[in-house]
C-alpha cells in the first residue's frame, strides 16, 4: 500500500511531465484500435451485404482455367430454368444477367464509373435485388431503354430520373434513360450499379437473348441448403458450379477479405512503428524522472525502502501511465475508425457509422499493448532507480552514467551496425532475390538496433560537427546549446533515435520510389519506340469496335495490336506447362524494342515461330531452333520454332514469350481469339501532333480509353508511385509526431532538471531572449542529429533495396536529393517548433526562485 501511495503521489506530482508520454501511448493505441474497429466494421458490413444478396443455392457456369480473354461472359441457357424449377425442394428460380465489364457515361461523354478501382456493374432487376436495395425515386425498369441507377453514383455525378446514360458493354454500346434511383439497405461496396429489365440485360450485357450469367434458387420450407445443392447437382450434372449461400458468402468474402487483410496488416505495421517510437519517448521520460529524483530515492532507501520497493514504485507509475493512455487511446481509436469510414465514403464506399463494430477483443488488445509497452519501456529506468544507494541522498541530484557500461554499449552498437552493414552489402550483391530479401531484412534490423545502441557515442561526434556548422554562428548562446546537447549523450541519442526511425523509413522509401520512376523512365527511353500507348483506365480489354476506331485514325505510320493468348507448351523434356503468349503485330519490335541473347527478335514473328525468355530457356533446356508443341486453349495445336531468346535484363515484359498475332489467329477460332490488351501507334513522319489529335478524336466516344505519348506515360508512372509514397508518408507521419513529442518532453524535463542552472545563467546576465534561443538551438541540433542518422540509414536501406530489385529490372539508382534536403531542413523546423513551449517556460522562470531550487 505504501508503494502504491508513493507511486500515485509521484504520478500526480509529475502529471505535466507524464502528459506527452501519455499522448504517445494514446496515439499508438488509437492507431491499433482504430485499424481493428475499421476492418471489423468493413468485414461485418460486407457480411451483411453478402448475406442479403446470396441465394439459398446459386448455379453458375463452371469456371475454366486459363480461358482466353474474349470479352464474352460465360452464360447458361434459359432452358436450364425449367429444369431447375423441377428439382425437388426448389421453391423459386431467378435468372441473373450480370456483367462487371461495362462503362457508363453521362451527358458530355463523361464517365460515371468509380475512380477508386471498383467496377461498374450492370444487372437485371428482379425480386432478389429488393433484398439489398430499394427504389427511393422513380420506378423499376419496365422495358428497353430504361435503367435504375444506384443512389451514391447518382449523387456523386448529379444525376436524377430523366437523365440519359450511354452504356458501353462488350457486345456493343447503347443508350438508356434513368427511370429510378436505388438506395442500398446496407452499404454500397463502391461500385456503380445499373439495373436493366431482364431482356435488355441479356441482349445488351451478355450478348444473346434468353441466356443468364447464373441462377439463384430459393429452397422450399424445411429443405436445407446442403440438401438442395445435392439434389441440384444430381439433376443438372457436370459443367456447372453449384454453391450454397454459405459457400457464396465465403467466396465473396475471400475476394474482399484479401484486400481488407492487406489494408489491416499494413496499418498495423505502421502502428507498430509508432509504438516503437513511443517506447523511446517513455524510456527517456522515466530515465530523466529517475535522474531528477535521485536524492529523493536515496532518502527513501535511507529510511528503509528496499530496492524492490523503489523498482516497483516506478513500474506502478508506468502502469498508471499505460492505463490512462490506453483508455484514451481506445476512445481515440473509435474516433479514428469513424474518420476512416468517412474517408472511404469520399471514395464511393458508403459505410454507415451505425454499423460500427467494436469486438470485445479490441479494447483488450489496445489496453494490453498500451500497458505492456509502457511497463516494459519503464523497466530499465525502474531497475536503475532500484540501484540508487542511500548515500545518493547526500549528493547533488543526478545519476552519473556508468563509464564502463557506456563502453560496453558502444562496442555492442558498433558490432551490430557493422554486422548490419555487411548484411546490406550481401543483399545488394545477391544474385538470388529470395536469399537477398532475407539478408536485406536482417541488415535493416541489425543496423537499426545498432544505431539505436551506438547513438550516445555518435551523439558526441556528430553533434559537435553539427554545432560547428549550425550553432557556432550564435556565439556563446550557441556554445551553451551545444554543451547542453552533449551533457547527457545517452538522453540525446535516445531522443534522436525516435526521430531517426521515422525519417529512415521516409528516406528508404523515397530512394526506392525515385529509383522505380527513374528505372521505368530509363526503360521507356531505351525500349519504347512507339509514339502512343493506348489502353483503358479500368483494366478492361479493348473491344473489337474500339480497336477498329483506333485503326481508323489518320496520320499514323502503323498501329500494333497486343493480346495475351493462353496455351499449353510441351517442352523438349516432355513436360507440359501453361503459359501466356504475347501475340502482336510484327511492328511490335519497333514499338517496344526487345533485346535478345540468341537469334533475332524479328524472326520470332515469322511463320510458326516464337521467342522465349532466357530464364525460361535455361530452366527448361530450350535451345535456339527447337520446335515446341503449343496447344492453344480452345484452339488447335501448333508446332512453333524458337527463333529468338530474349534478354531478362528488362523491366518491360520480363519473362514474356512472343509470337505473331497472325499465328495465334491461325490456330484459334475467331470467336475464341482474345481481345487486345492494349495498342501501340506510330505517327507518320512529321505528323506527331496531327496523329495525336486524330487518335484522341477516334476514341472520343470511349471515355475509358486513354491515348498517352511517352511523356504522358512517364507522368502516369511518376504520379502512381507518388500517390503510393504520399499515402505511406501520411501513415509514417504518426510515428514522426510521436518522435516530436519525445523531443518536446526531453526539453521540458531538461528545463526542469536545469532550473537552478537557468537561474544562475539569468543572474549573470543571460537575457530571456537568449535563454529561449539556447533552448531552441539545443532542440534544433538534436532534431538534425536524428535526421542525419535517419536519412543516412534510410538511404543505405533504400540503396540496398534498389540493388536487390535490380534483379527484377529496377536497374537505375536515383537518390532524391531534393526530398532528402527538404526532410533535413524540415527537421530543423521541427526542432524549433518542439522547443517553443519548453523555451517559453525557461524564459519565464523567476531568477531568485530558480536559484533557490534544490
Amino acid at each position: 500500500m505504501t508503494v502504491l501511495k508513493t507511486s500515485l503521489r509521484n504520478f500526480l506530482a509529475h502529471k505535466g511531465r507524464m502528459a506527452l508520454s501519455a499522448v504517445a501511448v494514446l496515439l499508438s493505441v488509437a492507431f491499433v484500435c482504430g485499424t481493428l474497429v475499421f476492418t471489423d466494421t468493413m468485414n461485418a458490413t460486407f457480411d451483411k451485404l453478402f448475406a442479403s444478396t446470396a441465394s439459398d443455392v446459386a448455379v453458375s457456369p463452371e469456371k475454366k482455367d486459363n480461358a482466353q480473354e474474349t470479352g464474352k461472359p460465360q452464360t447458361l441457357p434459359g432452358s436450364l430454368e425449367g429444369r431447375l424449377a423441377k428439382v425437388p425442394g426448389v421453391a423459386k428460380v431467378e435468372g441473373h444477367a450480370t456483367s462487371r465489364r461495362i462503362t457508363a457515361a453521362k451527358a458530355g461523354n463523361k464517365s460515371i464509373s468509380p475512380d477508386s478501382g471498383a467496377p461498374t456493374v450492370g444487372t437485371n432487376w428482379d425480386d432478389s435485388q429488393k433484398k439489398s436495395v430499394e427504389i427511393t425515386s422513380g420506378h423499376e425498369p419496365r422495358g428497353a431503354g430504361e435503367v435504375v441507377l444506384d443512389a451514391d453514383t447518382a449523387d456523386k455525378h448529379h444525376l436524377t430520373t430523366g437523365d440519359t446514360l450511354r452504356v458501353m458493354a462488350m457486345p456493343g454500346d447503347f443508350t438508356v434513360r434513368i427511370v429510378g434511383i436505388a438506395t442500398y439497405r446496407t452499404t454500397n461496396p463502391g461500385a456503380a450499379v445499373l439495373y436493366f429489365d431482364t431482356p435488355t440485360a441479356q441482349a445488351k450485357l451478355l450478348g444473346s437473348p434468353g441466356v443468364y450469367s447464373g441462377y439463384g434458387l430459393t429452397a422450399a420450407s424445411g429443405v436445407s441448403d446442403e440438401q438442395l445443392k445435392k439434389d441440384v447437382t444430381a439433376a443438372v450434372g457436370t459443367g456447372y458450379t453449384v454453391h450454397t449461400a454459405a459457400e457464396t458468402k465465403a467466396e465473396n468474402k475471400k475476394e474482399v477479405g484479401s484486400l481488407l487483410d492487406v489494408m489491416k496488416y499494413a496499418l498495423l505495421g505502421f502502428a507498430g512503428i509508432a509504438v516503437l517510437v513511443g517506447i523511446f519517448l517513455i524510456v527517456n521520460t522515466f530515465s530523466m524522472l529517475v535522474a531528477q529524483r535521485t536524492r529523493e530515492i536515496g532518502l527513501m532507501r535511507a529510511i528503509g525502502s528496499s530496492r524492490k520497493q523503489v523498482n516497483r514504485s516506478v513500474l506502478v507509475e508506468a502502469l498508471m501511465l499505460g492505463v490512462v493512455g490506453s483508455v484514451l487511446g481506445i476512445a481515440g481509436g473509435i474516433a479514428l475508425a469513424v474518420g476512416l469510414m468517412e474517408l472511404m465514403g469520399a471514395t464511393g464506399m458508403k459505410l454507415d457509422t451505425s454499423e460500427l463494430t467494436i469486438k470485445a477483443t479490441t479494447p483488450v488488445v489496445g489496453l494490453g499493448i498500451g500497458v505492456v509497452v509502457t511497463v516494459l519501456a519503464a523497466y530499465l529506468p525502474a531497475r536503475r532507480a532500484g540501484k540508487i544507494s542511500p548515500m545518493a541522498a547526500l549528493r547533488d541530484a543526478g545519476n552519473p552514467a556508468d563509464g564502463k557500461a557506456g563502453k560496453v554499449r558502444a562496442t555492442i552498437g558498433l558490432l551490430l551496425s557493422a554486422a548490419g552493414a555487411a548484411a546490406l552489402l550481401s543483399a545488394a550483391g545477391s544474385d538470388d532475390a529470395s536469399a537477398g530479401s532475407g539478408m536485406l531484412g536482417l541488415g535493416v534490423l541489425l543496423t537499426l538496433v545498432g544505431f539505436v545502441v551506438v547513438g550516445p557515442l555518435l551523439a558526441g561526434f556528430v553533434v559537435r560537427i553539427l554545432s560547428t556548422v549550425v550553432l557556432r554562428a550564435f556565439g556563446p548562446v550557441g556554445r551553451l546549446a551545444e554543451r547542453n546537447a552533449l551533457r547527457n549523450p545517452r538522453r540525446t541519442g535516445a531522443t534522436a533515435s525516435a526521430l531517426m526511425i521515422g525519417l529512415a523509413l521516409v528516406a528508404a522509401l523515397s530512394v526506392v520510389g525515385s529509383s522505380m520512376v527513374a528505372s521505368a523512365t530509363d526503360q521507356l527511353d531505351k525500349s519504347v519506340g512507339a509514339d502512343f500507348i493506348i489502353e483503358t483506365d479500368n483494366g478492361q480489354p479493348l473491344t473489337q469496335a474500339q480497336a477498329r476506331a483506333i485503326r481508323s485514325a489518320r496520320d499514323l505510320a502503323h498501329v500494333t495490336e497486343i493480346t495475351a493468348v493462353n496455351a499449353k507448351l510441351t517442352l523438349p523434356d516432355g513436360r507440359t506447362v501453361t503459359e501466356s503468349l504475347n501475340a502482336s503485330d510484327p511492328t511490335y519490335g519497333d514499338d517496344l524494342r526487345t533485346e535478345t541473347v540468341r537469334g533475332t527478335f524479328a524472326d520470332a514473328y515469322g511463320k510458326d515461330a516464337l521467342s522465349v525468355p532466357e530464364g525460361f530457356a535455361k530452366n527448361h533446356k530450350i535451345k535456339l531452333g527447337d520446335r515446341l508443341t503449343v496447344a492453344m486453349i480452345d484452339g488447335r495445336e501448333a508446332k512453333l520454332q524458337v527463333k529468338a531468346i530474349t534478354s531478362d535484363d528488362t523491366s518491360f515484359n520480363k519473362g514474356a514469350l512472343f509470337t505473331n498475332i497472325a499465328t495465334a489467329r491461325q490456330y484459334l477460332p475467331a470467336d475464341k481469339m482474345p481481345l487486345d490488351a492494349m495498342m501501340f501507334a506510330k505517327a507518320a513522319d512529321g505528323r506527331a501532333k496531327a496523329a495525336a489529335a486524330s487518335l484522341k478524336a477516334a476514341v472520343g466516344d470511349y471515355p475509358q480509353i486513354k491515348v498517352r505519348d511517352q511523356a504522358d506515360y512517364k507522368k502516369l508512372i511518376k504520379d502512381q508511385v507518388g500517390q503510393l509514397l504520399n499515402m505511406i508518408y501520411g501513415l509514417l507521419a504518426l510515428a514522426i509526431i510521436v518522435a516530436v513529442l519525445g523531443v518536446v518532453n526531453t526539453l521540458a524535463l531538461s528545463v526542469v532538471e536545469r532550473t537552478r542552472e537557468i537561474g544562475l545563467l539569468r543572474a549573470i546576465g543571460l537575457s530571456r531572449r537568449q535563454m529561449r534561443r539556447m533552448i531552441r538551438l539545443e532542440s534544433v541540433v538534436i532534431a538534425l542529429f536524428g535526421a542525419l542518422l535517419g536519412l543516412g540509414l534510410g538511404m543505405a536501406w533504400g540503396t540496398a533495396s534498389q540493388q536487390l530489385l535490380a534483379l527484377q529490372g529496377l536497374g537505375v539508382l536515383d537518390i532524391p536529393w531534393p526530398t532528402i534536403t527538404a526532410v533535413f531542413a524540415g527537421s530543423a523546423v521541427v526542432g524549433l517548433l518542439a522547443a517553443l513551449v519548453p523555451a517559453f517556460r525557461a524564459g519565464r522562470m523567476n531568477v531568485l526562485n530558480a536559484i533557490a531550487t534544490d
